[in-house]
C-alpha cells in the first residue's frame, strides 16, 4: 500500500515537469485539440483525447436541455481550471490546502447573440467568482496563493485577455 498522498504526488509531478522543461523547453509546448459534431437540434457532441461530452441548450433556446449550455460549460471549464491551478500552486508554494470550493456567476444579455442589438456584447458582460479555501494556513498565505492562481490560470487568461482566433471554413 502506497503512503504517497495526493499532495505529495502533485508536488512530485510539479518538480519532474519543471526538470523536464529545464532540459528541453520544447516539452512545455503543446497543442490542445477538441472536436465537435452537431447532433439533434442545437446539441454538440465533443471529444478530447479519450473523453466525450455533450453541450446543449434549454428548450427556450432551441435545445432539448440534455446538458449544460455552452456558456455554462465555459464557466465549468473555468472553475475546473481554477481548481487545478489552486492545487498546483499550493503544492509549488508549500501551502496546505484541504479543500477548494468555487462558484462562478456571469451576466449575459442575449440581445447580442440574437443580433437584436449590435452594440450588445454576445459574451459575458461581467463574471463574479467566489473561492473558498479550506485549510490551516493564514489569510496572508492564501492571498499569496490566490495571486499565483490569478497570474497563472490558463482559462482565467482566456476570459481576461483577447486570444487570436483564426477560423477556416470548409464546405462540402
Amino acid at each position: 500500500m502506497s503512503t504517497t498522498t495526493p499532495e505529495h504526488e502533485l508536488t512530485r509531478i510539479v518538480e519532474s515537469t519543471g526538470q523536464a522543461i529545464d532540459r528541453d523547453v520544447a516539452a512545455a509546448r503543446l497543442t490542445v485539440l477538441v472536436t465537435g459534431r452537431s447532433t439533434a437540434g442545437v446539441a454538440t457532441d465533443l471529444s478530447a483525447r479519450a473523453h466525450t461530452w455533450r453541450v446543449d441548450e434549454p428548450a427556450a433556446l432551441g435545445g432539448q436541455d440534455a446538458a449544460a449550455n455552452p456558456v455554462e460549460a465555459a464557466l465549468g471549464a473555468f472553475l475546473a481550471c481554477q481548481t487545478v491551478t489552486y492545487r498546483f500552486w499550493a503544492a509549488r508554494l508549500g501551502i496546505r490546502l484541504d479543500d477548494v470550493r468555487l462558484e462562478a456567476e456571469a451576466d449575459l444579455d442575449v440581445r447580442g447573440f440574437f443580433g437584436l442589438d449590435e452594440s450588445t456584447r454576445p459574451g459575458f458582460g461581467a463574471l463574479r467568482v467566489r473561492v473558498r479555501l479550506v485549510g490551516p494556513e493564514t489569510a496572508e498565505r492564501y492571498a499569496e496563493l490566490q495571486a499565483a492562481v490569478d497570474a497563472h490560470c490558463p482559462v482565467l487568461d482566456l476570459f481576461a485577455n483577447p486570444t487570436p482566433v483564426t477560423t477556416t471554413l470548409i464546405t462540402d
